[in-house]
Parts: C-alpha cells; structure tokens; sequence
C-alpha cells in the first residue's frame, strides 16, 4: 500500500510503498479516505516529541471504510463509513487515561495511509452530514477541545470562555463548541486576521497577545471570563489569574511556549480559581462529542486539503501557524 513515512527527525515526509497492516484480535482495517494534521506531527518530525521511532507513518485522525474485521470483531462494521478515535486503550478511569494508553500515529502506524488498523471499540459510524474530509478533521482536535470545555472545566450556557490562540485546531474547536452552548467567546491570537475570522463565526472580540497591554485590552472589553482555554503557557500564563472571574476555571492542554511562570497563588485561593491540565479524552469523551456534533450538525473548519502525495507541502504550513481550522490530506486519488 502507499503511505506518507517520515524517517527521522527534520526528515521530509515522503509517500512510498509499505506493507498492508495485519490484523490482531478485536481489530479492524480501516481503508482511509481522509486523514487530517495535528500539531503533533509537526512536533515529531521536528524530534521534539516523546517516544520518537523511525521509520513511522503519522497521522492520528482519519476517517474511511472499514475493510476487513479481526477475530472476535463483529462482522457488521464491515463496509461501514466510520470515523477513528485516535486515543488508544484509554483505560478503566474516567478521570485519567491509564500509563499504557497512546495516540495512533506514534507509537503505532497511524493514517497517512491507504490502510490503517485500529482497535474494533476505536470505531464509531461517520456522522452523516459530513464528508470524509470534514469527518477526518474533527478526532483529536475535536476530542481534546471537548474534554477541556465540558468534562474538565465545566463549561455551561451563558459563561464568558476565552480562547487564547485561535487558529490552530484545538483552539477552532473550542470556539465552535463554545458558540454552540451559548457561551460569550473572546479569543487572543497573533494575527489579526485570524482575529477577524474569529469574530466572524461568532466571537464577541479579540486581541493581539504581541500587544503589551493585551490583558488589560481584555479587562476593559470583556470585564473578565469564567473559563480560560490555554495551550501555550509561558509568562502570558500569569495574567489568567487576573483575567479569571472568581470561580473560574483555567484549564490547558500543551506548553508551546513554555512552562507556567511563578504564580500568585493568593490570587488563586481568594478567588476560588481551578487550574486544570486535559489531554485527549474518554471513550465516553469522544461519543459524548460525536452526538453533540449530530445534535448541532456542526461541521468542522476545514483550511485546506491537499492528496495525500503533497504531504510534506501541506505540513509547511505549520511552520509559522498561517492556518485557521484543520489540513487534511485526501486519499481519493489513490481509491478512483
């Protein structure tokens, strides 16, 4: 079968023929129509990841047919259109995934592939108002927005939410799920344009984070927010506790730019503030997320789709975060 393989770090991503996966127990064969990046390729090719092995083919969201079955799967999701959940043997707690537990396309093969195989109880039926390319965009991002809003920070109809760094995918899908609540979004970026964007599909306002006041500019628009979304850290990290209402939940989920500063924690006890660290999510997360995506009939923000051989092209375009929504490779090409 053809793949995207990337064979060490700062190595280009390169399509070339592979060995067909063989199926274990329980598993299933997934003939991918539609994979999508996540900031975490560029983070391996970049060797700037945990656990790194090459070669390995990324890739951890992607939706297709299901082919073929392994022993103890049932048969019926044969033929079935289904979108993977990337977050592998989660494990028996809701509240965090056990020591084993991984994400599809490191250490295990992932979908920048013709084929992929994935744990039988990863699969769930492609929702019908989206296509391929849409349904392959929504996974991780989509999975790790989710549990970050609603199963960590609790949000509910009604709360100011500020989203700091919109444009990547986590962000985008945190502003979509937000909206869809009803909750009043604010959003911070480096780009006006991407701020512009924002507010377009519903944000109440935005700043610059290279402002040197851009707290304050928030203070002053929004008064102050009951949940902050974060996955950059670093010395802006501080200013969240100002930012937050009491009550209010700061909850992030990676450290682009840093670790968190020295805090005042006075700050955080008077007001009564939760800071919370999420990552992927629950099986129970992910249907969760499923059926409210049915429910709003919510189609992800899609940048751009290139085949699957332009791999390494598409990947270019994280290199200085110019995208706004999810890029998604399209295998159509390798299926007509």
């Amino acid at each position: 079968m053809k793949a995207i393989v990337l064979h060490g770090e700062k190595e280009p991503l390169v399509l070339q023929d592979v060995p067909a996966p063989q199926l274990g127990n329980r598993e299933a064969l997934i003939r991918v129509k539609a994979a999508a990046f996540n900031r975490r390729d560029w983070w391996i090719q970049q060797g700037q990841y945990a656990g790194l092995k090459f070669p390995i083919i990324l890739g951890s969201d992607g939706a297709g047919i299901v082919e073929a079955v392994g022993a103890g799967a049932d048969n019926a999701w044969i033929g079935k259109a289904v979108i993977i959940n990337p977050s592998i043997e989660w494990g028996a707690h809701e509240g965090f995934q056990q020591k084993t537990s991984s994400i599809l396309g490191l250490p295990q093969d992932g979908t920048f592939a013709e084929y992929v195989r994935v744990p039988v109880e990863n699969l769930h039926e492609k929702p019908r108002h989206l296509s391929f390319e849409e349904a392959a965009a929504l996974p991780l991002g989509g999975l790790t927005a989710y549990r970050s809003l609603f199963s960590r920070a609790n949000l509910v109809a009604g709360e100011k939410v500020l989203i700091v760094g919109i444009g990547g995918g986590v962000a985008s899908f945190a502003l979509q799920w937000a909206l869809h609540v009803d909750a009043e979004v604010y959003v911070t970026s480096g780009s006006p344009i991407k701020i512009e964007q924002a507010i377009a599909l519903g944000a109440k306002g935005g700043v610059l984070y290279t402002d040197e006041n851009w707290s304050q500019q928030l203070r002053e628009d929004a008064g102050g927010f009951d949940v902050i979304v974060d996955s950059a850290l670093g010395d802006g990290f501080a200013h969240h506790l100002d930012l937050a209402n009491p009550g209010g939940r700061i909850v992030f989920f990676g450290g682009t730019a840093g670790n968190i500063p020295p805090l005042n924690a006075r700050k955080i006890f008077w007001k009564q503030l939760s800071i919370l660290g999420s990552t992927m999510g629950s099986p129970r997360d992910f249907s969760h997320m499923l059926r409210f995506v049915n429910d709003h009939r919510i189609k992800p923000m899609v940048d751009s789709v290139y085949p699957l051989e332009d791999a390494e092209a598409a990947i270019r375009n994280m290199d200085n975060s110019s995208q706004f929504g999810k890029i998604v490779l399209s295998l159509e090409s390798l299926h007509s």
